[in-house]
């Protein structure tokens, strides 16, 4: 960004409201059509997740940092979704008694 418009966009973030000429911008009053999401989407959705301790120390062991090992097993369920909906299911893990 050059020097002008940093001081531009500075100079606009001190007007208050009221002093800026949006006569050029016509107001949106239909939003019938207005869809959501279309430009922005959030991509990811932070949860609480209990993993068994020797699944989350062999991605620890693999991978270089703490987000890389939760990237890593975001990738790897990536792929497993992959294959599902592609109809490659892998059978079910047998159920542990907890």
């Amino acid at each position: 960004m050059t020097d002008q418009q940093k001081a531009e966009l500075a100079a606009l973030a001190a007007m208050s409201e009221d002093e800026i000429d949006t006569s050029d911008i016509p107001e949106v009053t239909d939003w019938s059509n207005a869809k959501r999401g279309v430009i922005y989407r959030l991509t990811k959705q932070r949860i609480t997740l209990d993993l068994d301790a020797d699944v989350i120390a062999w991605f620890k062991s693999n991978t270089k940092t703490d987000i890389d090992c939760q990237t890593h097993i975001n990738l790897v369920l990536r792929e497993h979704v992959r294959r599902e909906k592609a109809g490659e299911s892998m059978p079910a893990p047998a159920a542990r008694n907890l």
